[in-house]
């Protein structure tokens, strides 16, 4: 982790669960790492006790399903920091409805989250590396098991098409950086059940339903993810770490 000291990191949907987890191990490991959100509140509270680190935290305020958000954003770290070094795409959102009774609405945003919101982050970040010389940044989506198999939990079939379209678009991204022969990486985290909001958020008008999954198995925790974070940026150049996927022990699919 040496050479990421004093460097920077983006870190989408940073105000709890694994965004926030992401930005402490960061800051922990000596970087400057941006976390954006909407809501900046809980990113500051975060800075504030990360103020001993060996790195620095800042919120900035970023609704991801506007691009003109995005590029602000963006405008934002070159002002401050100069640019990308590491971009986390991390914020994800599903509803609870199947594809029989979604409506456009929720799949339009569940689009602009899951999908376009990583591709503009990625482009803009691999725009700011290149104009800089950076030749060894890193780019890692969040994606999920739902993005490998389709699971018959019928209220997330439209978010695994979000996370199936992650997939092939990660490959995608790879793909496009080798053709530049760039060393620019690409890897993405696949997480089954994580101990975060996103149920509760998900199941905002039926609170039971969200206790139900989370007392249904052991989940893993955030820092799990973070720490596949860390595992990815610490292999030596010549290594690419395309997907990790991690499930709970004790879940079966």
């Amino acid at each position: 982790m040496e050479r990421w000291k004093g460097r920077v990191a983006l870190v989408t949907g940073a105000s709890a669960g694994i965004g926030a987890a992401v930005c402490k191990v960061l800051v922990e490991a000596g970087m400057n790492v941006v976390g954006a959100a909407r809501g900046v509140e809980k990113i500051e509270i975060l800075a504030n006790s990360l103020h001993d680190a060996k790195g620095t935290l800042t919120a900035v305020k970023c609704d991801v399903t506007k691009e003109e958000d995005i590029y602000n954003l963006f405008r934002e770290i070159k002002g401050k920091f100069g640019g990308v070094d590491i971009c986390v795409n991390n914020a994800g959102i599903s509803y609870d409805k199947t594809l029989l009774d979604g409506s456009v609405a929720e799949w339009r945003n569940m689009t602009d989250v899951n999908i376009i919101a990583p591709c503009i982050c990625s482009k803009l970040s691999i725009e700011s590396m290149r104009e800089r010389g950076i030749d060894d940044g890193h780019i890692i989506n969040v994606n999920s098991t739902s993005g490998h198999r389709v699971s018959g939990f019928a209220e997330v079939h439209f978010y695994a098409g979000t996370k199936y379209a992650l997939t092939a678009i990660t490959e995608g991204l790879r793909q496009e950086m080798r053709e530049l022969k760039s060393h620019i990486r690409i890897s993405k985290i696949s997480p089954g059940f994580v101990e975060t909001e996103f149920f509760t958020r998900m199941f905002s008008s039926n609170e039971e339903k969200a206790q139900e999954i989370y007392k249904s198995r052991m989940f893993l925790q955030p820092e799990d993810i973070a720490n596949s974070v860390l595992h990815i940026i610490s292999s030596p150049p010549h290594v690419e770490i395309n997907d990790i996927l991690v499930r709970p022990t004790e879940q079966a699919s």
